[in-house]
C-alpha cells in the first residue's frame, strides 16, 4: 500500500475475474464484480447455487465489495460465465475486470449523509439533500461496459480504451459521509450537501473539480481515460493513480479541458478550500445492527465472519431481502452486507436469525473489523492456517467496541486483502506470528505506529485484543 511511485512492472496485471480464474491450491478462484456492491436477491441466489454446485460451498467478500468463489474445478469457466451472464452479473466480457466501483452502502437508508463536520462542506447553502450514489454506480457501470465507439472520439480511442484499466483500479462514490473517501480510490466522486453538485478528484486530495450531480458518472469515466493517457504519455506501467509521480499524474486543469470538450461544465476547487480544512472527509465504516431510515423503513447492517459466508448463510440474506426487504442486497467494502427496505419488526427478527446463523450483527463483537487472507491450505504461499488461528483468537475474546482498530491475519508478507488506514497486522512467519499496528494512510509512505514484535501463540489473543485499543 505504499504511496511511492512504481516506474515499471515486470509482469502484467493478474487480478482475477469471473472469466480469468486464479489457480489456487484448493482449486480455481473466480471474482465476481458487483459495482456499488449491488445485487438483487435473485442474483444472490444464483451465486449461492454456483458456490454449492461448482465451488466449495462458500462465498468470500472482498475489500472492494465483490464476491469470490473458491474451490472451482478445472474447465468450469464456460458454465460459470454462462450462468453469470444469464443472471445479469456479467454484462460485458471485455470489461468485467474493470468494474471496480465502491459506493457508500448506507446512502439513502439512514437520513442525511452523516454529521455536517464530517463532510466536504463546500456549498454555499445550508441544506442536506441526499444524492443517490447507487444510481451513480449503476450509471457508471453502464458506461464502463458500453461499446468503446459509443463513448469515445477517434483520438481518445487510440490511447484510452477503458478495458486497458487494471483490475485493481478503483472508482469511489461517496455520498458525503467520507466512508468511501477513506478507502483512497483512484477516481473519487463525493456528493456535496446541496444535492446539486459533486467533487471529482484523483485519489482523495485536492485540487478537485466541482460539477453537476447528473454529470458525475460520465466525468468519472473521462477521469479514468485521463489516467490511461497519462500512463501512456509517461511511458510507465502503472495500475493505480498513486503509482504515478506528481509530474506524471493527470492535472485537474487538463481534466477540466477534457470535461469541457465533452460538454461537462466544471470549476476548479483549490486544495486549500476543501473542507474540513485541507482534505476530503474521511469517515468510518458503517456500524453494524439496525439502521433506521427516514421513511419508517429499516435496514440491517451486518458482517461476514472473517469475510466468508456459507451458501446457507448467504441464502438467508437473499431470502430476507426478497421476502421482507426491497429485493436488493448491498455488499460493503468492509466485507459486510446491508439488507434494506425492512419493517422494524422484520429487521429485529432477521437480526436475531442472522446472529443465530453465525453472522456478525453488532459493532461490539470482537469479530467486527477482523479479517484474514485465504491462508493454508488454499494458498501455497501462506505459512499458516491463518483463518483457523484468527478464529481461535477471536472466539471468547472480550468485545472490542465500535472504536477498536481493524485486525487482519496474513499468511505471508504480501498481506493480500488487508484493510487500509490504521490497522493491526498479524503476520505469519517461520517462527510464529509477528504483530504490529500499521498506518497505511501515512505519507509519504506507510508506517508502523507500533513496532512489529513476535508473539508466542499462547499470548496472541490477548496481544491482539490489546493492540486493537491502541490510540
Amino acid at each position: 500500500m505504499s504511496a511511492s511511485p512504481t516506474p515499471g512492472r515486470e509482469s502484467g496485471d493478474r487480478c482475477p475475474g469471473a472469466l480469468r480464474l486464479h489457480a489456487a491450491d484448493d482449486g480455481a478462484l473466480a471474482r465476481v464484480r458487483l459495482p456499488g456492491g449491488l445485487l438483487t436477491s435473485h442474483q444472490a441466489e444464483v451465486l449461492a447455487g454456483l458456490a454449492e454446485e461448482l465451488g466449495d460451498g462458500r462465498l468470500d467478500l472482498t475489500s472492494r465489495g465483490n464476491v469470490q468463489l473458491r474451490g472451482l474445478p478445472d474447465g468450469c469457466g464456460a458454465a460459470l460465465g454462462g450462468r453469470l451472464r444469464a443472471a445479469g452479473l456479467l454484462p460485458s466480457d471485455r470489461h468485467e475486470r474493470i468494474r471496480n466501483v465502491v459506493a457508500s452502502p448506507l446512502c439513502g437508508l439512514d437520513g442525511p449523509a452523516g454529521p455536517r463536520d464530517a463532510r466536504a462542506d463546500v456549498a454555499d447553502v445550508d441544506v442536506d439533500v441526499a444524492v443517490d450514489v447507487q444510481a451513480w454506480a449503476r450509471a457508471l457501470d453502464a458506461l464502463l461496459c458500453a461499446d468503446r465507439a459509443e463513448q469515445q472520439t477517434e483520438a481518445e480511442a487510440e490511447t484510452s480504451d477503458l478495458s486497458g484499466l487494471s483490475g485493481r483500479f478503483l472508482f469511489g462514490l461517496d455520498d458525503g459521509r467520507g466512508d468511501i473517501a477513506a478507502l483512497a480510490p483512484d477516481v473519487t466522486l463525493i456528493a456535496e450537501r446541496d444535492g446539486r453538485h459533486a467533487l471529482l478528484c484523483f485519489g482523495t486530495t485536492g485540487p478537485a473539480l466541482r460539477l453537476a450531480v447528473g454529470d458525475a458518472p460520465r466525468a468519472a469515466v473521462l477521469a479514468a481515460r485521463a489516467f490511461l493517457a497519462a500512463v501512456r504519455a509517461g511511458g510507465v506501467k502503472a495500475w493505480r493513480v498513486r503509482e504515478l509521480t506528481p509530474e506524471q499524474r493527470p492535472s485537474p486543469e487538463r481534466l477540466a479541458e477534457r470535461l469541457a470538450a465533452a460538454g461537462i461544465a466544471c470549476s476548479l476547487v483549490p486544495h486549500v478550500s476543501l473542507v474540513p480544512r485541507v482534505t476530503l472527509p474521511h469517515g468510518p465504516a458503517p456500524q453494524l445492527g439496525l439502521v433506521e431510515g427516514r421513511d419508517g423503513r429499516w435496514a440491517l447492517s451486518l458482517a461476514a465472519p472473517l469475510g466468508r459466508l456459507t451458501a446457507g448463510q448467504w441464502r438467508l440474506l437473499a431470502r430476507a431481502a426478497g421476502r421482507d426487504g426491497d429485493g436488493e442486497l448491498r455488499v460493503t467494502p468492509w466485507r459486510g452486507i446491508v439488507v434494506p427496505g425492512l419493517t422494524a419488526r422484520a429487521a429485529a427478527a432477521h437480526r436475531a436469525a442472522f446472529a443465530d446463523a453465525g453472522l456478525v450483527v453488532s459493532s461490539g463483537s470482537p469479530w467486527h473489523g477482523a479479517g484474514a487472507c485465504a491462508g493454508r491450505p488454499g494458498c501455497a504461499k501462506s505459512l499458516a492456517d491463518v483463518r483457523a488461528d484468527a478464529a481461535a483468537c477471536l472466539t471468547g475474546t472480550l468485545p472490542g467496541g465500535a472504536g477498536a482498530l481493524p485486525v487482519y491475519w496474513s499468511g505471508c508478507e504480501r498481506r493480500c486483502g488487508h484493510p487500509g488506514g490504521r490497522w493491526v497486522d498479524v503476520l505469519a512467519t517461520d517462527e510464529g506470528y509477528r504483530l504490529a499496528v500499521r498506518d497505511d494512510a501515512a505519507r509519504p509512505a506507510p508506517t508502523r505506529t507500533v513496532p512489529a514484535r513476535p508473539v508466542p501463540a499462547r499470548e496472541l489473543a490477548d496481544a491482539v485484543a490489546a493492540a486493537r485499543t491502541t490510540t
